[in-house]
């Protein structure tokens, strides 16, 4: 992975990494974020429900939400440079996207998010305070009952990530670590193909909230 960690390293280390390569050329770089998608369509949330795609960097995901008709879609990222490239990628539909730039786990957004979606935060936080930090800005931002959509490196993914690193993660030890707030409801692997033709191992999940 090239990009998406908020609280796992700051914000200089992010922004040099959009700012030496282009989108495409990151190693988490999809086309199609299929099994995103896919996820968010199980969670059955309505299309003028706000969304939140937390270090969303330049993914592509904000696209394919607002062309399936999503109308209430924000992006948070450390790094201006990503929402830079997402801003002009998306041009005038931009008005169904909102980009803040901030940090992951001090960022409240004032309103409740029907779903929460993080590809690739999440394994970059080692530390039990990051994680403390992490979970109490998933509690504050999303709404009652609210779903989350958590994609980690598995266990038989990288150890060590843009120099940094990871923390591996199988279906268990990722509903333990979010502990007894978030009901898990489905688990599926991935295995990336990255633009420079390695792999990497994927564990996406979906939680309800039970509150």
């Amino acid at each position: 992975m090239e990009d998406r960690a908020n609280i796992g390293a700051g914000p200089g280390h992010w922004n040099a990494v959009h700012v030496r390569r282009p989108p495409e050329q990151l190693t988490w770089y999809q086309r199609e974020p299929r099994l995103s998608l896919d996820f968010i369509k199980r969670a059955g949330v309505d299309r003028s429900a706000p969304l939140i795609d937390v270090g969303g960097g330049s993914s592509r995901l904000c696209d394919e939400l607002i062309g399936s008709g999503f109308t209430d879609v924000t992006v948070v990222d450390i790094s201006p440079a990503a929402l830079a490239h997402v801003e002009t990628r998306v041009g005038d539909r931009g008005e169904r996207l909102q980009l803040v730039e901030a940090d992951v786990g001090e960022y409240r957004s004032g309103k409740r998010f029907d779903l929460w979606h993080d590809r690739a935060v999440f394994h970059f936080l080692l530390d039990e305070s990051e994680v403390d930090s992490y979970i109490d800005s998933l509690t504050a931002n999303l709404a009652a009952h609210g779903h989350v959509v958590m994609a980690t490196f598995g266990l038989d993914g990288p150890e060590v990530c843009s120099g940094l690193p990871v923390r591996r993660y199988g279906a268990d030890s990722l509903a333990a670590t979010l502990g007894g707030r978030f009901e898990p409801v489905a688990f599926e692997e991935e295995l990336h193909n990255t633009p420079r033709g390695g792999t990497q191992h994927f564990l996406y999940g979906l939680f309800r909230g039970t509150s």
